[in-house]
């Protein structure tokens, strides 16, 4: 629709504008704010086969150079400690967290044993829920989010995940098993593969609530430019003209209330997250996956992690090696910065708060010294012409199913604005690292 391209358009064009990465000589992460909530995201860049669609820093994995980087982070945990902060919430990404599964657990352990820890979320792939991993991370960890991706077999193959991971019938089966020992078992799928077709997703919709996934969240394909070329030359062109149908045909079968009048089984976390009523991941304190919602500063450890504190935006170095030579060496591993004006950071609150469901007008003017509508003009009258708001008063502003689905757009748009921060990081790597992503052996 035309009100997507032209969002799409300045989108790409804003965060071509401020998602550039300048260099950074800091040695250490600024203070806390006395006050402010933060969260603490850890990155794990291995995985034993690396996906071709992924943007996110990523190494094949081998035990002698994960071992030191796990000890390691837990170096660089106890930095952020004596610095002052502290945390009741932990994200682990990856890459794959679960790849060394002690490891893992240890890691948890200290962030445990250092911060006020409430409640942890994990990233794995489902050749780890297995019994013995299971075991370890009931407890530890709260939510677990599976990549999925999709149950078609088709398009596992042609995102060379089938022979890793199973078929899409095995990997319904261990989420189903695997679902009891966490609060909340987050099924992550993905829409819009260029040979997805509205009945594959359909069966996919069906799939996920077969496998009593108690939450699961359908991101559109975002894909960096550099992947988008990729994918074009394996499985096709990404095509965002029915981006737009796979987004209403998810939301219509997940909320849609069932055929005896009672509400559908899921009820939205954010606008592309879906609770499953009745578990204990649904409700207004439901964990969902993207934590800028409930966290809109928060420190990253690892190598390939994102910081957001204050108005800047700090990038680790995506060398595994140099990230552990810095750490051995008593500094942070921050390679690149930038930095938000402050009508950006007005334009991520929107975005953000509009992709938790409600923009709070009257936080808006506390913190910014200004209404969001003479903060951002342009925005919300776009917004209000696109009868996107549900609500619009003096205290907030929520979402009709099209102004779910724009920030759906703005959101898509961001991430790939970051992913191009990424392969700005990624581009630094020389040497054996740079030859592991770029080379023949990238797989």
């Amino acid at each position: 629709m035309l009100s997507e391209r032209l969002l799409s358009k300045v989108m790409a064009a804003c965060t071509t504008n401020y998602l550039k990465l300048s260099p950074c000589t800091e040695t250490r992460m600024p203070a806390p704010t006395p006050g402010q909530a933060y969260m603490l995201y850890m990155h794990v860049p291995f995985c034993e086969r690396l996906c071709p669609y992924c943007s996110f820093n990523r190494f094949p994995f081998r035990e002698d150079r994960a071992k030191p980087y796990f000890e390691n982070m837990r170096r660089e945990m106890r930095m952020l400690k004596e610095l002052g902060y502290d945390f009741d919430s932990v994200y682990i990404g990856g890459g794959t967290p679960t790849i060394m599964i002690d490891e893992l657990c240890e890691i948890i352990d200290q962030a445990r044993d250092l911060f006020s820890i409430r409640e942890v979320s994990s990233e794995t792939n489902p050749n780890h829920l297995i019994p013995s991993y299971l075991e370890k991370l009931k407890g530890r960890v709260q939510r677990l989010s599976v990549g999925v991706q999709s149950f078609d077999n088709g398009l596992l193959k042609q995102m060379d995940r089938y022979d890793k991971y199973g078929s899409g019938e095995e990997i319904l089966e261990r989420i189903a098993e695997a679902s009891p020992y966490f609060t909340s078992m987050n099924a992550d799928m993905i829409f819009n593969f260029p040979a997805q077709t509205e009945d594959i997703l359909i069966r996919d919709i069906e799939m996920v609530v077969a496998s009593g996934a108690s939450q699961t969240t359908f991101y559109p394909l975002m894909a960096s430019p550099a992947v988008e070329r990729s994918l074009a030359a394996t499985v096709g062109p990404v095509d965002y003209n029915r981006e737009q149908r796979f987004y209403e045909i998810i939301c219509d079968l997940l909320l849609g209330d069932l055929p005896d009048g009672r509400p559908g089984l899921f009820e939205l976390g954010s606008a592309w997250t879906f609770n499953r009523r009745g578990t204990g991941a649904a409700g207004e304190d439901a964990m969902i996956d993207e934590y800028v919602v409930d966290y809109e500063e928060y420190p990253a450890i690892g190598s390939g992690g994102i910081t957001y504190l204050g108005s800047n935006l700090y990038v680790n170095t995506f060398s595994v090696r140099e990230y552990n030579e810095a750490i051995e060496a008593g500094r942070m591993s921050m390679m690149g910065q930038t930095t938000f004006s402050l009508r950006d950071r007005m334009r991520y609150r929107f975005m953000m708060q509009l992709f938790g469901l409600r923009l709070d007008k009257r936080q808006f003017l506390r913190d910014f010294g200004t209404t969001v509508e003479r903060g951002l003009p342009a925005e919300m009258a776009f917004m209000r012409a696109c009868g996107a708001f549900a609500t619009d008063n003096a205290d907030e502003l929520t979402l009709t199913p099209k102004g779910r689905y724009l920030v759906v757009v703005m959101m898509r748009q961001f991430f790939i604005g970051v992913n191009n921060l990424r392969d700005q990081a990624r581009a630094a790597l020389t040497g054996e690292e740079r030859e592991l992503i770029f080379g023949d052996g990238c797989k």
